[in-house]
């Protein structure tokens, strides 16, 4: 902890500081569950600032994919201790980086004898304890624990070697705001993980995760007006639909494992879907329609010319702009689709990481995209 040399744990540092601070004072205050304690200024710099040097480096070939989390062992659950505790530095964190680079598995950090060193591993964490995961070299994503059973976590930051982003903790109070945006945000998120408009959050990780690009969209059930944005015939429809993930949310089992295993399946098979060129179709009770659709403009409507284009962090402001300008022709299509349907929602990934949904917006009166790749990571 003799000081930062990564400019970028120097700038973040004050910042996140407050956030968790701000946080867990505020979750002590109106909950008797154990909470994480807030890490300080200087120890956020280290943890960055190893963190970030330890993604550049290569062990055995392989780039370090690893999760540190800030919290002493005793707040860990059957944590496995170090004999000898490692150093916080980059060659000490690149090394065991394989043994941990399963989903899941965080590294512990705590200070020991005024200096911070990893104690051992946890698979457990307490609310609102801060966690950084390497997710490729020079991007790190800052996170929180969510606080709730689901086990998921909120974004906060996102750096990616000179490019710092805060997620903005207000974006989900615009008007207008999709509940999937409130959702990915998790800062108003809904009870359950098991949410509906959280199966379209674990969607669009799935997605994005296939890293082909794609294009899903979600139409009214009951209604057949999305057909008229439809190519005909349709190369991949579904006769009858496909029920299976729509099936899932109407009954949830006893077995939460069990259902949790069957609604993860569900979910990869439709993601899975949308890396075929066209969109793929599921109404809003979750029932696939068709996949590989194309898109046309419907008849008697205006080919759209602008989108009003935010993305969820601090300091950012609303552009308007062609939506081909967000990518190529599966955005410009998907954003032609609900001007076209405004009852529809289109969700966009693309092969290098993007991610944007596009919905109607009645206040501005114009198709919205969201841009909100930095909530996925």
């Amino acid at each position: 902890m003799d000081g930062a040399t990564y400019r970028g744990a120097l700038a973040a540092a004050p910042r996140l500081a407050g956030h968790f601070t701000r946080h867990i004072e505020a979750a002590r205050a109106n909950s008797a569950e154990p909470m994480a304690f807030a890490p300080d200024e200087r120890s956020l710099e280290a943890i960055i600032d190893a963190a970030f040097w330890a993604s550049l480096r290569r062990e055995e070939g392989y780039t370090p994919k690893i999760s540190l989390a800030f919290l002493p062992p005793e707040q860990g659950v059957r944590p496995l201790m170090f004999a000898r505790a490692l150093a916080l530095d980059a060659g000490a964190l690149a090394r065991v980086a394989p043994a941990v680079e399963r989903a899941g598995i965080h590294l512990g950090i705590w200070p020991r004898d005024g200096q911070l060193s990893v104690w051992g591993t946890t698979r457990s964490i307490p609310s609102y304890c801060f966690v950084l995961e390497v997710a490729s070299p020079g991007l790190l994503v800052i996170k929180h624990h969510r606080g709730d059973v689901s086990g998921k976590f909120v974004n906060v930051a996102v750096l990616e070697g000179d490019s710092l982003k805060i997620i903005d903790e207000r974006a989900s109070s615009l008007p207008d705001c999709p509940p999937l945006l409130t959702s990915l945000l998790g800062f108003q998120e809904p009870a359950s993980w098991e949410h509906s408009v959280n199966v379209l959050v674990q969607l669009a990780v799935s997605m994005r995760g296939h890293g082909r690009g794609g294009a899903l969209l979600v139409v009214p059930a009951g209604s057949d007006t999305w057909r008229e944005s439809i190519v005909k015939p349709i190369s991949y429809a579904v006769a009858p639909n496909f029920g299976e993930l729509a099936d899932l949310m109407r009954d949830a089992s006893d077995h939460r494992r069990v259902w949790q295993d069957a609604l993860a399946r569900a979910v990869a098979t439709i993601a899975g879907l949308t890396a075929v060129d066209g969109a793929t179709i599921i109404t809003d009770e979750y029932e696939l329609v068709a996949f590989g659709a194309k898109i046309s403009r419907r008849e008697g409507c205006a080919r759209i010319e602008a989108v009003t284009a935010t993305e969820p962090i601090e300091g950012a402001v609303a552009t308007t702009l062609n939506p081909s300008e967000l990518g190529g022709t599966r955005h410009l299509s998907a954003a032609q689709f609900v001007h076209d349907q405004p009852d529809a929602v289109a969700l966009v990934a693309s092969q290098d990481g993007r991610f944007t949904v596009f919905a109607w917006s009645p206040c501005e009166t114009m198709v919205h995209a969201h841009r909100v790749e930095t909530l996925l990571l």
